[in-house]
This record gives structure tokens, C-alpha cells and sequence, in this order.
């Protein structure tokens, strides 16, 4: 039998005057568990946040954090009384405190020898202890961020809400501030609600991503999931560009001139489009001929952008190995990789 959930949502709505901002969104995250509510600005999932938070009042549905009931009807507990944790992406870090200070802030109930102890045993779990009596103006981007986590996990709450709190940091510190970071509240057992609008971050940091268009669950599960069995088109364009070749059904898949796959479950003469991400698409002498129009080298490889064509009518964008020769203007030759795309039936304008 799986261990109850730390945190449960379920039913939430949320409106502010005329504009729903959330409808019947429900989820949960356990001990240990990071959960990545994920989505652009005004998809609802900050909102969400803020409700479980207690920051916001929902308009329905409940919010549980370890078996009791904080949000529903007729009942709201206050956010202090929630043992929930707070990092924003304004850090709010109190300039006149040292670290130390800084960490032991929320543990004004404690004796102070105890509260000093505990601030201790979180500076060294991230990483400052050697910064104790550093001021926050003294410390670099990425320890300020540690050291407000460790301050919102002094009272030892149950759930952490993070709130693109990693999004001031360049992407190297970020990746790493955000492995340590999320290492700690695992190692806590704190169960962890993180907001962010970026698909990498929440493909590489949650153990489960919920995913928020317009106020709405598009799609919840592990990031494997979603990553590999997208809902819809915009789901599987969410987390990577997609090239989309249109086809009609026949015989139950989808015909393009990059290649052919099976479309399980729509109906034979279906408009279809298939949903191809840039890594999909391999050189073959066998494939269709389309000229490159933009050839340029990042990190991740040789990015080309294949001019539109008949069959083809946005064109194709594909990512090789950056040892490949491609030439602006010089035909070449491409098709789908077997078994890669999505197919989805094409929706109506």
C-alpha cells in the first residue's frame, strides 16, 4: 500500500472577477517527491502556488497537507499554520542578518541554542557552512539561493513551494544550484511543489510534472511520460519544437513524404498531421530532397531549417550531429527515423 500523499489537491477552481484562472486541478506529492507544476505565464500554475500556500483563497475544491484539511468548504487555515515553506524568485534574505541569522529567522519559538543548532545543520547540508557569518550581499547568486531554502526549511515543513526561485542564476549555476537545492529537500523528506515555465528544468529536476494550459490540466505524469507519449500537439510542442507534415489516414497510418507511422485509434480517411521533434529526422539517400535555407552549430549539434515543399508546407527543422556537412542552398536528402513522431488528428481551424 503506497504511503498517503503529504500534499493533496483536488477540485480547485479559481476565478478573479470575470477570468477563471483555474479549473478542477488536483494533484498530489508525497515525502521526498518533487511534483513541477509547469506551463507559460497565465497558465495558473503561480496561482495554484499561491493557493496552497494559503496566499489565495480557492473558490472550490480542497487542499490537504499531511491528512488535514487547510482549504475546502467552510474551512482555511491560515498560511502560517500550514507548514509549508516559501522560496520566491525575490529571495526577501534579511540584509542586516548574517547567514546564521538569517537561517534560524523562522525558528522564533525555539530556544536559542536549538534554533542556532538547526540553522548550523542546514548551512552545512547546503553547502555554507564555511559562510556563517556572511551577510547575504557578500554571498554570490547561487548561495543566496541556498541559504533561503535552508531559512524556509528551519521549522521543518512539510511542503516547500518554490516559485521559479533558480531563474536569476545563468544556466550553469542554475542547473547545479538546483541539484543541491532539491537534493537537501529530498534527503528531508520535504515534499516539494516547484512552479517554472521552463520544460528542461521540469523534465530534469520533478518526479512528476503537471502541466497547466489556461487555467487547465493538460497532461500530468512522470516527465518520461509526457516527454514520450505527449496528449495532444501542443504538449508534444511544449517540451520540443516540432516540424508537423500533414497526411490522411489510410489503412490505418499516415503517409508523408519523410515516411509513414501508424495511427492507432484514428479512423480511416482522417485528416492526421504527424508531430516530428528535430531529432527525428536522419539523412537517407532513400529520403525526400529539400534545400536547407538556415545551417547553424550550437551545443546540442547542427541545427538546419529545410525550406517548405510540396507535401512539406511549413518545412522541416532537424538537429544533426555537428560533425555534419550541410550547406546552405545544397540539396539534401531526409526522411523520419522509424518508430519517431507523434500522430494527432488535425484540428479544425
Amino acid at each position: 500500500m503506497n504511503p498517503a500523499p503529504i500534499l493533496s489537491v483536488r477540485g480547485v477552481g479559481k476565478s478573479f472577477g470575470a477570468r477563471r484562472v483555474a479549473e478542477d486541478i488536483g494533484f498530489e506529492a508525497g515525502a521526498g517527491e518533487v511534483v513541477c507544476l509547469l506551463g507559460h505565464s497565465g497558465s495558473g500554475k503561480s496561482t495554484m502556488l499561491r493557493i496552497v500556500a494559503g496566499i489565495e483563497r480557492a473558490d472550490e475544491g480542497d487542499v490537504s497537507i499531511a491528512g488535514q484539511r487547510v482549504e475546502g468548504a467552510g474551512i482555511f487555515v491560515p498560511p502560517e499554520k500550514r507548514r509549508v515553506g516559501l522560496v520566491f524568485q525575490d529571495l526577501a534574505l534579511f540584509p542586516h542578518l548574517d547567514a546564521r541569522a538569517n537561517a534560524a529567522f523562522g525558528l522564533f519559538r525555539s530556544a536559542r541554542r536549538e534554533a542556532l543548532r538547526r540553522a548550523d545543520t542546514l548551512l552545512e547540508m547546503v553547502g555554507l557552512a564555511a559562510h556563517r557569518t556572511s551577510y547575504p550581499h557578500q554571498l554570490s547568486g547561487g548561495e543566496q539561493q541556498r541559504l533561503a531554502v535552508a531559512r524556509a526549511l528551519a521549522p521543518r515543513p512539510q511542503v516547500m513551494l518554490l516559485d521559479e526561485p533558480f531563474s536569476g542564476l545563468d544556466d550553469r549555476l542554475r542547473d547545479k544550484v538546483r541539484h543541491e537545492v532539491l537534493s537537501v529537500l529530498r534527503s528531508e523528506g520535504t515534499a516539494t511543489l516547484f512552479v517554472t515555465h521552463d520544460p528542461d528544468e521540469a523534465l530534469r529536476s520533478a518526479d512528476r510534472i503537471v502541466l497547466m494550459r489556461e487555467g487547465r490540466i493538460a497532461q500530468a505524469g512522470t516527465p518520461d511520460a509526457l516527454w514520450q507519449n505527449p496528449a495532444d500537439l501542443d504538449v508534444a510542442g511544449f517540451f520540443s519544437p516540432v516540424s508537423k507534415l500533414p497526411g490522411v489516414v489510410q489503412s490505418g497510418k499516415i503517409v508523408t513524404p519523410l515516411g509513414t507511422r501508424p495511427a492507432p485509434g484514428l479512423a480511416e480517411g482522417t485528416p492526421a498531421v504527424i508531430a516530428i521533434r528535430p531529432r527525428d529526422i536522419a539523412l537517407s539517400d532513400a529520403g525526400m530532397a529539400l534545400t536547407p535555407r538556415s545551417v547553424s552549430l550550437a551545443s546540442d549539434g547542427l541545427h538546419v531549417a529545410f525550406a517548405p515543399a510540396d507535401g512539406v508546407p511549413h518545412g522541416v527543422f532537424a538537429v544533426f550531429d555537428p560533425n555534419t556537412h550541410i550547406r546552405i542552398g545544397c540539396t539534401e536528402r531526409i526522411a523520419l527515423r522509424p518508430g519517431h513522431g507523434f500522430v494527432f488528428a488535425e484540428r479544425a481551424p
